[in-house]
């Protein structure tokens, strides 16, 4: 359905053979104890995959949005844990490219398996609005001090990188930001917490504290006031589809889990199985239908980034929010379709269902985005 080239197709068969087993393996451990999938990025990191999106130029494999939508999709039919890690990989990796004379080490590190990189935009103060920080960076002897407060920082404590959002020094309002590099061994980085959620429950979003960390001018991405400019027009897309590529994941993990399900468990008395229930191949099949209709969704958002129209920004828009709210329906009706088995966890389904709650949440959250489509919709400015 990606409508890959023979090329793409061969990226994410390879990845496809790593997932099965280096991710697939750990899944249910990264989730019943909360933590970050280390096996998964060891062999993603060995592999090369790390450095998916990085320019030939820097050692990467130079692939672009649409193979990297179909490899987080086959992630997420893992462990959505390791995709949503791995999609804030590729969104820092979409601020170094854009500014690869600030971040060509970093680029080089990361196609060599070396290098992690995440964002670090949403503040408490601000919430879900992740374009409006609280934090102001300083001037002081022609460096910078940032002092601020990030919640949400997945890989916090894991990532070699962080791309840092806060007000510009001269700021007149709160989207007068700007973007910068902050790396795992500068001075002042703390996590201040760790990750106990409901699902998701091993992307290590943590909060993470920055107290007077001094950058020197060339690790700014951005100049004064720009940094939202780079946000929606940079990262955005990667964020988006990224996303949308995850709960469609999620919901092929779902259906597949509950296919199986239906198939094999039998009634032994009847010597029939589940698959006899005509309500039950009824609820298979809606979930078949939903989770095509999501990815091909997801395609058409692709195909309206790679060919820019002004109907562009709408679509991008749009992928994180449709396809987060079919996975919240294909997951509730493989719970139903699988009863006791998906509910006292002895199936997949189960973690699936958490974990598509998720994106519903998660800033920009689905409240969100149906506002600003609606504000687009009606000639409205969105900020």
């Amino acid at each position: 359905m990606y409508r890959l080239t023979e090329e793409q197709a061969a990226v994410v068969t390879r990845l496809r053979n790593i997932a099965d087993q280096h991710i697939a393996p750990y899944a249910q451990d990264v989730d019943e104890n909360s933590r970050f999938p280390k096996e998964a990025f060891d062999a993603l990191g060995k592999e090369g995959f790390l450095g998916l999106t990085v320019s030939q130029e820097f050692g990467g494999m130079g692939e672009g949005i649409r193979t990297a939508a179909a490899v987080v999709d086959e992630i997420a039919q893992r462990c959505a844990s390791t995709a949503m890690c791995y999609i804030m990989h590729l969104c820092g990796i979409s601020v170094y490219s854009a500014r690869a004379d600030v971040a060509e080490k970093q680029l080089r590190e990361a196609a060599q398996g070396n290098h992690v990189t995440t964002l670090a935009w949403s503040e408490k103060g601000s919430r879900s609005h992740f374009w409006a920080p609280v934090s102001q960076a300083v001037a002081n002897n022609g460096h910078l001090r940032i002092s601020a407060q990030k919640s949400w920082v997945t890989s916090a404590g894991y990532a070699d990188g962080y791309v840092v959002s806060t007000k510009s020094p001269m700021a007149q309002s709160a989207t007068d930001s700007m973007l910068f590099l902050v790396l795992k061994e500068d001075k002042g980085i703390e996590v201040s917490g760790s990750w106990n959620a409901l699902g998701m429950r091993g992307n290590a979003s943590a909060p993470m504290s920055l107290d007077n960390v001094e950058l020197t001018p060339d690790r700014a991405f951005t100049e004064e006031g720009k940094g939202m400019d780079m946000m929606l027009g940079v990262v955005l897309p990667w964020f988006q589809i990224g996303n949308a590529a995850t709960s469609v994941g999620i919901c092929e993990a779902a259906t597949q889990a509950t296919q199986r399900h239906l198939t094999t468990a039998k009634f032994d008395h009847l010597g029939s199985t589940l698959a006899d229930l005509p309500n039950l191949r009824a609820r298979l099949a809606q979930m078949r239908i939903e989770t095509d209709r999501a990815r091909a969704h997801l395609v058409s958002v692709l195909d309206a980034v790679e060919n820019p129209s002004p109907a562009t920004m709408l679509m991008v828009l749009e992928a994180k929010a449709a396809a987060g709210e079919t996975a919240l329906s294909v997951t509730d009706i493989g719970m139903r379709a699988c009863g006791g088995a998906a509910f006292s966890k002895h199936l997949p389904v189960e973690r699936c269902f958490r974990d598509a709650r998720a994106s519903v949440v998660m800033a920009p959250t689905a409240d969100v985005i149906h506002d600003f489509i609606g504000k687009a919709l009606c000639g409205i400015p969105l900020f």
